[in-house]
């Protein structure tokens, strides 16, 4: 199951505990101060991997924490730092600390932040030793390590987006072009979930579909919407099936523009799928009226072999 999205809490290692120890001298009962400091608590460090379904691996669990820093020891030895919680996510992974309300962005693999510090260690009693305190007793305990809740969403880069409004063949288009694997079926919201594909190395990325309020929450295109935010064309696939294939189109542009302006300024070719319904003069007339949108309208049909590869063509030369 793809997941674009998490809550999970995280928390930092606590210090080590400084100690009281005293060292041991030939004929003294008591040497000097000896006791160690404690480690600092391991850091929780988010890391940008490149692997899109990862976030899926977090499913069950949601909880997370660094080591804890080790207690001082004797002969002023210091305890051993506690480990970094690594936590991996994909890049272009947006991450929001829910305690203090800072964001952080992934954006290039390898790319590593620190969410939260660990805590200090504690002070033994060999830092307390001065002049006029010979034989220090006190020492001090570690500091707790920061904790906070972090909603994760992933924001998918992909070279195409698939739009349209459900049943508009999406799915059935990019198994076509690309080998993938999304669901398909003959009723609305076949596609629960953005879908991948790679085509000569270009990624596309079928889109749930969008329907009439959908940048207001409706249906479930708004949960999705913000993909199409950094994809860097649109493909707006409108079924041969639609009796007003202009309408169909205007819904979904509509709601583009609602939700972000700067998406329906992106490069956008129209497919009209499910030719195979048409007769050659339906489909030119319906071919017609989507050219009056002004993008460039591409006829389709995964049951056509030569419209398939013509398709690939034109988006392998276009990105």
């Amino acid at each position: 199951m793809f997941i674009d999205e998490v809550t999970l809490h995280l928390k930092a290692g606590k210090g080590g505990s400084g100690v009281v120890r005293w060292r041991h001298e030939k004929g003294k009962e008591f040497g000097g101060p000896s006791g160690g400091n404690g480690g600092k608590g391991g850091d929780v460090i988010a890391h940008a991997v490149r692997d899109v379904s990862i976030l899926s691996s977090y499913k069950q669990e949601k909880n997370f924490e660094a080591e804890n820093g080790e207690d001082g020891s004797s002969d002023t030895k210091q305890g051993k730092e506690g480990s970094s919680f690594i936590l991996n996510l994909p890049i272009h992974s947006r991450i929001l600390n829910k305690t203090t309300g800072h964001t952080f962005q992934l954006e290039e693999e390898g790319e590593e932040i620190k969410l939260l510090s660990g805590g200090r260690g504690g002070l033994g009693n060999d830092h307390f030793k001065a002049s006029t305190n010979v034989r220090p007793r006190e020492s001090t305990p570690g500091e707790e390590g920061e904790e906070a809740d972090f909603y994760i969403e992933l924001e998918l880069v992909v070279d195409y987006a698939l739009i349209g409004l459900p049943n508009a063949g999406k799915s059935s288009l990019l198994n076509t072009l690309t080998r993938a694997k999304s669901r398909v079926g003959d009723f609305p919201f076949t596609t629960l979930e953005p879908h991948l594909g790679e085509l000569y190395g270009l990624i596309l990325g079928d889109i749930p579909g969008l329907i009439r309020g959908a940048s207001e929450g409706k249906g479930l295109g708004h949960k999705f919407l913000r993909h199409i935010k950094r994809t860097r064309a649109l493909l707006h696939c409108v079924s041969s099936e639609e009796t007003d294939p202009l309408e169909a189109y205007k819904i979904v542009r509509k709601e583009l523009d609602l939700y972000n302006k700067d998406i329906v300024s992106k490069p956008e070719i129209i497919l009209l799928t499910k030719v195979d319904l048409l007769t050659e003069a339906d489909r030119q007339k319906k071919i017609r009226v989507l050219e009056g949108m002004g993008s460039p309208v591409y006829p389709v049909s995964i049951l056509d072999e030569d419209l398939i590869k013509g398709l690939s063509r034109i988006l392998t030369s276009n990105v």
